[in-house]
């Protein structure tokens, strides 16, 4: 089959070239990178299984986890499936539309996951700030519309980014240095301008992701305000807890997010394999340690956890 529609000049398939430089330790490194793909499946789908099985958990907080590990696991299963051919079986090609989709689902997981944090701290504000409110406002059909509101916003900033790649001729280049397809690795290989692309690509995720920080870091400040002005310590440290696991999932996110993004704009000297790598852990970090953050830190978590695993049985003596 031939690389290129002659026609169109669109590639039928690209070439993924994996980690430059490094292509001979590929075996090794896939070994942590299964591991933690593999912890990432079950530790989202112990938090999954469990706030679907107990109704205790069936609260927005809870509700808004579980569409995090759904977004957590899409993000990780949508590149290291792929990533783990490449590395074990040499399956580096992969077909135009398969690029697209791929890219597709990485940009729209992470642009979801982002609203869901945004959701989860409105939902520590409410809770903290404005409690007696916080049935009405935090209602079922308010989760639902949120999760809603997540996947159409994320459809309609990272469509159109399908059109702006189909748009581009590419006259021959169809390798990708790099383990998965992304909007500019793939805009990259075209021979016209990729301006638009550009302008698209960077300014439009980016400003709807720094908007969610902001909305978030204003919900922040107005929760720790609201702490201050609590009667008591004890009052002020359970408050401060009841934030402190969203605090550290919302670091795990956002921090190698813009640490990825500086590197490739202002890292020129940093070596691209570091930038791949980078990019390969930053798909698998958040999925792995979100459910750790939550099964440890939370209290509710960690006991229906241990109702449901550990202590089986006083578990249906109890029921």
């Amino acid at each position: 089959m031939p690389p290129f529609n002659l026609t169109g000049l669109t590639p039928t398939t690209f070439i993924l070239a994996g980690i430059p430089g490094m292509e001979k330790s590929h075996i090794w490194i896939s070994i942590p990178f299964c591991s933690m793909y593999l912890a990432a499946l079950l530790g989202n789908g112990v938090v999954l299984f469990v706030i679907k099985t107990e109704r205790s958990l069936h609260q927005p907080m809870y509700l808004f986890l579980s569409m995090l590990a759904i977004a957590d696991l899409m993000l990780s299963t949508t590149t290291v499936p792929k990533m783990l051919a490449l590395f074990w079986f040499g399956d580096r090609e992969i077909s135009f539309g398969a690029c697209l989709t791929q890219m597709f689902f990485l940009h729209f997981s992470f642009s979801a996951e982002s609203v869901i944090l945004l959701a989860m701290a409105f939902d520590r504000f409410v809770a903290i700030c404005y409690p007696l409110w916080y049935a009405a406002v935090l209602t079922p059909s308010a989760v639902v519309k949120t999760g809603l509101v997540a996947l159409l916003r994320s459809f309609c900033i990272i469509f159109p980014c399908i059109f702006l790649l189909k748009r581009l001729p590419f006259c021959g280049h169809n390798i990708i240095p790099h383990t998965y397809c992304e909007h500019m690795g793939i805009a990259r290989l075209a021979c016209a301008d990729i301006s638009i692309n550009i302008l698209y690509g960077l300014a439009v995720p980016f400003a709807a992701i720094v908007v969610d920080v902001v909305l978030i870091a204003v919900s922040y400040v107005l929760i720790l305000l609201t702490l201050f002005r609590l009667p008591s310590r004890a009052a002020r440290y359970k408050a401060f807890n009841t934030c402190g696991s969203h605090i550290c999932v919302i670091s795990l996110f956002y921090v190698p997010a813009f640490f990825t993004v500086l590197t490739h704009r202002f890292g020129q000297e940093v070596p691209h394999r570091v930038h791949i790598l980078l990019a390969n852990l930053y798909v698998l970090f958040p999925p792995l340690l979100n459910p750790v953050v939550y099964s440890v830190r939370t209290q509710q978590i960690k006991k229906k956890i241990v109702k449901v695993f550990i202590c089986p049985k006083s578990h249906l003596l109890q029921e």
